[in-house]
Order: structure tokens, then sequence, then C-alpha cells
């Protein structure tokens, strides 16, 4: 349960940090949140899947602890956007 929650906050700080640097660099608010559901969510399915399942059986394999870094990852990354919007709100122009 420790790692799940150590691993949960990483996944977290991370899409965070590489969201917040990627709305900094392209000047998009929520094209992190785009990356995460069309290229990394995939690609981790992808790299899981078992031929020998089914496909209601592959997403049967997933547990608690596999879904919960990929929902923090998602909401950091919601956060950095919204971390941006707020800044560029607040007159911050680098943002």
């Amino acid at each position: 349960m420790l790692q799940m929650l150590i691993a949960a906050m990483l996944f977290f700080v991370m899409m965070f940090g590489i969201g917040f640097i990627l709305n900094m660099l392209m000047k998009t608010t929520w094209f992190p949140i785009y990356l995460f559901l069309i290229v990394l969510l995939p690609l981790g399915i992808y790299y899981t899947w078992d031929n020998a399942l089914s496909f209601v059986g592959n997403f049967k394999a997933y547990t608690f602890v596999d879904v919960i870094p990929a929902i923090t990852a998602l909401i950091g990354a919601f956060v950095s956007g919204y971390a941006i919007k707020a800044l560029r709100q607040a007159g911050y122009k680098m943002y």
C-alpha cells in the first residue's frame, strides 16, 4: 500500500513537471492532458497487453494498484494546465 501511494505521488509530480515545462515551451494550456490520453495511456496498455486473454480479460487484469498511478498522473497533467492558466491570468507573460 505504501509503495502504491509513493508511486501515485511520483506519477503526479512527474506529470505536473513535464506538463508545466511543455506548457511553457509550447504555449498551450491543455497539451499535457492530450499527450497523456492519446500517447502515454495507450502505450502503457499496449506494453502490458496479453494476447492469451480476451479484450475484456485484459482490462479486468488491471487492479487498483495499476489504475491509481494512472489517475494521479492525469490529475497532475490537469493541475499543471490549471497552474499555467492561473499564472497567465495573473499577468506572468513568460508562462
